[in-house]
């Protein structure tokens, strides 16, 4: 077996710089306490990043590229199983970029690129939510006017966006730990999805009811 080529100290240092904004928020995390969990000098973190907001940049560059790459499922989208999977799955992408979210109003009050991407983000999130939307109105599971789908729509991105927040300031101690994990990303799907319960045909509501119990108990 041939031995593993060691990662280059740039993939290195944001892996790291991700785990550690994560932990204790951007705000609290200093390019001295990256380049000293790392192990290197901070010329060496430089010499890759001359800056911090070129960490954040680079690391919001990759949940861009991912998160974009997710939004096209939703157009699989045909029932409620399809709707739980979809939006847990952007929730997961979300906890491992929880940084973004956690901080996000000061990010972009601080960082004009992120604050223009963001923009981005925003509007490519709700074309999808519109999306499964409509496939869900193909597959029968939804019955919905097209004047209220857009504000339905808009509230779903919201819950998706600032659902970390409100864990969050929930339980500060606690909500954004790894064990934590698994039921913030549960109540956030399961709460995006009951957005759309008033419009929900009655079997597709009970499928939704039995999906949340499931995960519930697996937890």
């Amino acid at each position: 077996m041939q031995p593993k080529k060691p990662r280059r100290t740039a993939e290195r240092i944001l892996e790291v710089t991700l785990d550690l904004f994560n932990r204790f928020g951007e705000p609290n995390v200093s390019t001295t306490l990256i380049s000293a969990e790392l192990n290197i000098s901070p010329g060496n973190l430089y010499y890759h990043y001359p800056a911090k907001d070129e960490l954040i940049n680079s690391l919001f560059d990759r949940y861009e590229k991912s998160l974009n790459e997710l939004l096209h499922a939703a157009d699989n989208v045909r029932n409620v199983e399809d709707a739980w999977l979809f939006f847990h799955m952007l929730f997961e992408l979300i906890w491992q970029y929880r940084f973004l979210y956690r901080d996000l109003n000061d990010l972009l009050s601080k960082n004009r690129r992120l604050e223009t991407h963001f923009q981005y983000v925003l509007k490519n999130k709700s074309r999808a939510v519109q999306s499964v939307l409509d496939g869900l109105s193909r597959g029968s599971a939804v019955r919905i006017d097209s004047r209220e789908a857009e504000p339905v729509a808009s509230a779903m991105v919201v819950v998706l966006t600032y659902w970390l927040s409100y864990e969050y300031v929930r339980d500060p101690r606690k909500a954004l730990e790894p064990e934590s994990a698994g039921m913030a990303l549960a109540r956030g799907a399961h709460h995006v999805l009951c957005l759309l319960m008033p419009y929900l045909e009655p079997a597709a509501k009970d499928h939704l009811h039995a999906l949340v119990s499931q995960y519930q108990k697996a937890s």
